[in-house]
C-alpha cells in the first residue's frame, strides 16, 4: 500500500518507517495524522513486526504541523462558516468538535506508545513542534550531531497540545522542560543527550541509521512476548506508583509468563545458536 507521507521497508522483524517529504521539510499534513497510526496499528496488530525504526529524509526530521492542518477546516479548525463541519454555529458544539479533533491528533502519536513492539526514532536536523510531540511518544530516541529540538508552539502563540507537555517531563528534568516550553529555544543534540532525551548522538545520519537498525535487530531477536511485557510494564510504571506497578507485573506474569520461550533461550545457549521465538499472535479488532 502506498502512503503520502511515509515509505516502509521490513526485514527480519524490523520495520523501517521513513518520513518521505523532504522538499516540504516533512511537515505533518492532514494525511500524516491518519497514515501514521494506521501504519503502526497494522504492524502492532499483525504480530510480524518486532521493532520499528522511524527516520526521516532531507535536511530536517520534521518542521512540525503543516499550516494546512490549521487552515483546512477538516482536522483541527472550524469550518469556513464558523461551524466545525458546517453543521451548527452553536459554540458548545463547535468546541466539542475541536476537542474531538485535538484528541484525534493526540492518538496519532499515542499509537507509538500503545504498540506492542518498541518504536525507535532516529532524528537528523530539526525536530520542531509536532515532531517533539511525536518523538517523545517513542521508546528510544537517537540523534545526529546537527539535530535540535524546539517546542515551536510557544513561538506562534499557542500551547503545545499533542503530547510534548505531558511526556517530556517524564523524560527530562522539570526545569529544563519549562524553559523549553516557555522560551521556544532550540535544544541541540548534545544537550538533549546530557538531559536524557536521546540515548546517543552520532556524527551523521548514515552512521546513526546503521547503529539504530542494529539496536532494532537485537530487540527483534528477543522473545516478542517478553519485550511486549517489558514495554507494558515500563509505560505503566511511569504513570503509577511502585506498589501499583508491582501488582501490575505480578498480574502480567500470572497470565503471560511463557516457559517455552525461556526453555528455547536455554536450549539455544547450550547449542551455541541464536534462539527462535514465535511471533505474537495477530490481534483482531472488533468482533467481525
Amino acid at each position: 500500500m502506498g502512503y503520502t507521507c511515509f515509505e516502509i521497508e521490513e526485514s527480519e522483524g524490523v520495520a523501517h518507517v521513513t518520513l518521505s517529504r523532504p522538499d516540504e521539510l516533512n511537515t505533518m499534513i492532514p494525511a500524516f495524522w491518519s497514515e501514521l497510526p494506521e501504519i503502526i496499528d497494522e504492524m502492532s496488530d499483525s504480530g510480524r513486526v518486532r521493532c520499528v525504526v522511524i527516520s526521516s529524509t532531507g535536511k530536517h526530521f520534521s518542521a512540525g504541523m503543516d499550516l494546512s492542518v490549521f487552515t483546512g477546516g477538516d482536522v483541527l479548525t472550524e469550518g469556513s462558516d464558523g461551524a466545525s463541519g458546517g453543521d451548527s454555529n452553536e459554540v458548545g458544539r463547535q468546541r466539542a468538535n475541536l476537542r474531538t479533533n485535538a484528541m484525534h491528533l493526540q492518538r496519532s502519536f499515542s499509537a507509538l506508545e500503545e504498540a506492542r513492539m518498541p518504536v525507535l526514532v532516529a532524528i537528523q536536523g530539526g525536530a520542531v513542534g509536532g515532531a517533539v510531540d511525536m518523538v517523545t511518544a517513542a521508546d528510544c530516541r537517537y540523534a545526529t550531531e546537527d539535530a535540535w529540538f524546539c517546542i515551536q508552539e510557544i513561538n506562534i502563540g499557542m500551547t503545545a497540545d499533542v503530547g510534548t507537555l505531558q511526556r517530556l517531563p517524564k523524560l527530562i528534568p522539570d526545569g529544563v522542560v519549562r524553559e523549553l516550553a516557555y522560551t521556544g529555544d532550540r535544544m541541540p543534540a548534545q544537550r538533549a543527550k546530557e538531559v536524557g532525551l536521546v540515548n546517543e548522538v552520532y556524527a551523521d545520519q548514515a552512521t546513526m541509521l546503521e547503529n539504530v537498525l542494529g539496536i532494532a535487530g537485537r530487540i527483534a531477536s528477543k522473545s516478542p512476548l517478553a519485550v511486549y511485557g517489558s514495554k507494558q510494564s515500563i509505560v505503566y510504571a511511569r504513570d503509577h506508583s511502585v506498589a501499583d506497578s508491582l501488582n501490575q507485573i505480578a498480574t502480567w506474569q500470572t497470565g503471560m509468563f511463557q516457559p517455552r520461550d525461556m526453555m528455547e533461550s536455554f536450549q539455544a545457549q547450550m547449542e551455541k545458536r541464536e534462539p527462535e521465538f514465535d511471533d505474537l499472535n495477530p490481534v483482531r479488532r472488533g468482533l467481525a
